[in-house]
């Protein structure tokens, strides 16, 4: 499938302060000379922050790690996660249509963003708000149809949930991730059949949870979100990067 970039670019990209000193932390994992390594996940920050993958942001990430924009270009069209054209400014759904999904009504959730958002994937809805694409499995299938929605999964879905949570989206809220029909996480739709002598310790599984905390979970990465973590970084340099606030 031929990806080009889109052909309305905007005039500049540049990361936010927190998120350049999260990529320049991420050039720490590689050594001296191999810095083009990070191209997928600077690109993949870049898009987090603006909703897609600009040719300015291609550019800005190829300075940084000194490449020629060509090298950087060939990356970015290559992989189908990076989106070459702009993406609804509240949500990009990703409804899943491998196996699982399908047989379990992933047809029509996709109706659902036909009607809802646009009649072709990756087309604006007429606000601007949301726009869509189906894509290959996402690793729910026991929770199948599912999408996703920027770094949540919204699972066990039925058509009426799926137009409830746009609807929701569009208002501004965020709804809940996770099991769509009352499931904690994964466990069989009648009840537990296995490990049953436990008690629930939270109201929603880990991933639910953690969503939760960091609250407005759709919005764009802009770094303030979690801190800069260097794990891989030699203890002196981390304990010189506490002293000096480095990242």
């Amino acid at each position: 499938m031929l990806r080009r970039l889109h052909p309305h670019q905007p005039d500049s990209f540049a990361f936010t302060p927190e998120n350049r000193k999260w990529a320049e932390a991420q050039l720490t994992k590689y050594p001296e000379g191999r810095q083009a390594s990070a191209i997928i996940p600077l690109l993949w920050r870049a898009q987090e922050q603006e909703g897609w993958l600009t040719r300015p942001a291609i550019e800005y990430v190829a300075d940084m790690l000194g490449m020629p924009y060509i090298r950087a270009l060939e990356v970015a069209t290559f992989y189908f996660m990076f989106q070459l054209v702009p993406t609804g400014s509240v949500a990009h759904v990703q409804i899943c249509g491998t196996t699982s999904c399908l047989i379990c009504g992933a047809e029509d959730l996709i109706a659902v963003c036909k009607d809802k958002i646009a009649p072709t994937p990756h087309t604006l809805s007429a606000d601007g708000k949301f726009s869509w694409e189906e894509v290959e499995c996402l690793g729910a299938c026991s929770n199948a149809p599912m999408m996703q929605v920027g770094k949540d999964y919204y699972e066990d879905l039925t058509a009426e949930r799926l137009a409830e949570i746009l609807d929701a989206l569009a208002k501004g809220d965020v709804p809940v991730p996770g099991p769509q029909n009352g499931r904690f996480a994964s466990e069989p739709k009648g009840a537990l059949s296995s490990l049953t002598g436990g008690e629930k310790v939270n109201a929603h599984n880990a991933s639910a949870a953690r969503a939760l905390d960091i609250g407005d979970t759709v919005k764009r990465i802009d770094g303030t979100e979690v801190p800069v973590l260097t794990s891989w970084r030699r203890a002196g340099a981390a304990a010189e990067d506490v002293k000096t606030g480095g990242s």
